[in-house]
Order: structure tokens, then sequence, then C-alpha cells
């Protein structure tokens, strides 16, 4: 495997008024990070609505891609939101891309009152969904049938401005989310099994270098037996330490985990410690040998910078 390019992904501000906000998206346009990304949640204090900072994100710049990390598929028909991801790369000039889930807070259902239903069936209607989407961008109407869905004669419209298709990421851990990442989407996320409680020993083996080898070897499998090339892999890194300055974990618990194994995670991808060159090293080494483009490095962007601006030129 050679080395590829590599799409830097910035968390979306914290929800503030008018320019400030604003002024925050643009430096990190300006640090050169490809894209930001910002998440759906209904529950936890969680304030923005994914779809409308993401809009407004793209509104505020004009190189800076954008993307929801992730939707839960559970509260959007999959031809809404096609045609809402396709105005927005109209509209964007071709900057918006999407990440769906099968969804897993429990805590989100319980406050909207919508049931949580049991994993497979969840994955099955992720399944219909991505159906349904990969048609909308395909073919010039969308009549699909499922046993969660149902479209008959839907326009497809707007087309994207590139011919194509926005970038569809779809994240997931398991084995059966991870197939289904590797038949349908353009980018996999790869990432742990998600729960509701703390990092614990009984999951660190999935961000172990073995444990993400095995997840990248899955993705390239089912994508060669669908009979499409494997799509591009993202990764999120809970332990980011710059030239000494630790950026914001996503999730706290998370890091402090994975700094108190270090021999656990040796030459993992989890933790990211060190000057800049040996940042980019790890990172150079980590795009070559498991295929990883599109990274999430935590929230200190300023430490960030230099590692940014060396690799976004590769």
């Amino acid at each position: 495997m050679t080395a590829g390019r590599f799409y830097f992904i910035a968390p979306m501000p914290r929800l503030a008024a008018g320019d400030a906000w604003a002024a925050r998206l643009r430096r990190i346009e300006d640090l050169g990070f490809h894209a930001v990304a910002v998440s759906e949640h209904y529950s936890r204090g969680w304030a923005m609505d994914a779809l409308t900072a993401m809009n407004f994100a793209l509104a505020q710049t004009t190189r800076l891609h954008a993307l929801p990390l992730v939707l839960n598929n559970d509260l959007h028909h999959p031809a809404v939101l096609a045609k809402a991801i396709a105005t927005a790369d109209v509209l964007s000039a071709g900057r918006a891309a999407l990440g769906i889930g099968a969804g897993w807070l429990r805590d989100d259902y319980r406050a909207l009152g919508v049931e949580y239903l049991p994993g497979p069936v969840r994955l099955a209607r992720l399944e219909e969904a991505l159906q349904v989407m990969t048609a909308f961008f395909r073919d010039e109407q969308v009549t699909f049938s499922g046993r969660h869905y149902q479209v008959t004669g839907l326009e497809a419209l707007p087309r994207p401005v590139t011919g194509g298709r926005p970038p569809l990421l779809v994240g997931g851990g398991g084995p059966k989310m991870l197939g289904l990442a590797a038949r349908y989407a353009d980018i996999a996320g790869i990432h742990m099994r998600l729960g509701a409680g703390p990092f614990e020993a009984a999951a660190a083996g999935e961000l172990t270098r073995a444990g993400v080898e095995q997840k990248a070897a899955l993705v390239a499998a089912a994508a060669a037996a669908a009979g499409r090339p494997a799509p591009e892999l993202q990764f999120t890194c809970y332990d980011v330490a710059v030239a000494g300055s630790a950026a914001a974990p996503s999730r706290s618990s998370f890091s402090a985990y994975i700094s108190a194994h270090p021999a656990a995670f040796a030459g993992s991808p989890a933790s990211l410690r060190g000057d800049v060159s040996k940042c980019v090293d790890d990172l150079l080494g980590w795009n070559q040998e498991l295929g990883i483009s599109y990274w999430n490095l935590g929230g200190d962007l300023e430490a960030l910078a230099p590692v940014v601006a060396r690799l976004s030129a590769q």
C-alpha cells in the first residue's frame, strides 16, 4: 500500500452567536483543515442541530468542506436526506458530505420518543437507506420498495455539481457495520463499537494496532467481495499530544485509558504523541500501512496546524 492524500477533519466550533462562530470557522479554513464535522445528538447537553450547523458552516466559508459525523439514520427519511445533501452540495459548489450510522445512543431515542429497535433491525434500516440514497445520486428517478422504506417515482433533484455524489461516510466498529461501509460508502469510518459506558479493557483491543489492522482488512475484503473499490478510511485519534500540547479528546475516558496503557497501544493510530516531525512520520506510516486518509485529531487546532500544513501538501 502506498501513501495517499491526507484530509484533516476539525470539530465544529461550539455554538456561539453571529460573527464569533463564523470567525472560528474561517480560522479552521485558514489553518488548512479539509473539513469541519458536527455530531448529531438530542441529549446530554448537545446544543447544535447537525444539518443546520453544517449548512451555516458552508455558507460562512469558501474552501472548507462540512459533514455530519454522523447522522442517526433512524431520525431521517433517506430520500429527504439525500435531497437535503444534494441541495447543500449545489449551494456550496461541491463542499458538502454526508456521514451516517445506524444510531447507538439510547438517550437520544428516549428524549425523542423514538423506539430503540434491536441492532439487526437498525442495520437493516440503514442498508435500505443507503440503497435509496445511492439510487438518488445515480438515477433520474427513485422507486424503491423495501421493508422499511417506500419511494415511488421520486425526482432525484437537484443533481450534484460534480456529476457524481457528495462523499458518503459510514462509520462503525462491528463487522456488519464495516461491511455496510465497504459495500456502499466512499469513506469507511473505523471505530470501536460504541456503548453507553466508559472506555474499558473489553473494548481496548479494537483500537490497538492489531485491532485497527483487522478492521481495515475487513473493509477491504468486503469491498472486493462486492466488486467495488475499497472506500477510503477515516479514523479518530483519541490520545493526541503534539509538542506537549494535548488536543482536547472527543471522549476523555478513552484518552485517559489509552494514555495510561502506552505499551498496549504502541504503534496504534489511537495514540499520536511527540514533536511535530514524529507526529508527521507516524501519520505517514499509518497512511501507508493502514490506508487511513481522513483524520480526526482533536480540538487543539493551533497545535495541530504544523502537522496539517506538512501533510496537506503531500
